[in-house]
């Protein structure tokens, strides 16, 4: 993690945040935040109300780029089913990387387990949006059942994610041909 000079102490918190708790989980102490960051904790509560809302802030500010890393381009000319398999393919080159731990936004949740934390309200929103893009690319590809197939490739994504995260498994081989039976059972083109 770098606690670069020039960021502020907010972006520096919020970097921290995004590191730490994906590394060790969201019962990263304050301390172990503030240090991380180079800020002290006065300076952090001047700056947030609580650790909660640093880790919705922090969650918040990388959700763009976790959709940017993921989805395909907005009209990249590709199919439905190819779009739909890229996101797939992303998310088997991430668990490539020795420092995946899984969907970031999914972990928040599981570990949160309190829908009302804000934290969870933006990784629910996020999550939300991946199933959005999948029942849109499923509408377009002319499904039978476009909410039934978002759903079940939600599925598919969050336990990939989660197997690979932990390392009970590896996606190379799995996830594709999994979403290429569910496409096909679909009717996607």
């Amino acid at each position: 993690m770098s606690t670069d000079a020039k960021a502020s102490p907010r972006e520096r918190l919020l970097e921290a945040a995004a590191t730490l708790t994906y590394r060790n989980g969201v019962g990263i102490g304050i301390e172990a935040l503030c240090k991380a960051a180079g800020v002290s904790k006065r300076s952090m509560y001047q700056l947030f109300e609580s650790k909660d809302d640093l880790l919705a802030a922090s969650l918040e500010q990388r959700a763009a780029a976790y959709a940017a890393d993921l989805l395909p381009a907005p009209d990249d000319g590709r199919t439905p089913r190819e779009r739909i398999l890229h996101v797939f393919e992303q998310v088997e080159r991430q668990a490539g990387a020795p420092e995946f731990r899984g969907c970031p936004y999914l972990a928040v949740q599981i570990e949160l387990k309190d829908q009302q934390h804000p934290a969870s309200r933006v990784a629910h929103q996020v999550k939300g949006a991946l199933t959005d893009f999948f029942r849109a690319e499923a509408e377009r590809g002319e499904a039978d059942d476009p909410d039934l197939l978002a759903r079940q490739l939600s599925l598919v994504f969050d336990g990939a994610s989660a197997r690979a995260g932990i390392g009970a498994d590896s996606l190379t081989g799995l996830a594709a041909p999994t979403v290429n039976l569910l496409l096909d059972a679909a009717g996607v083109r």
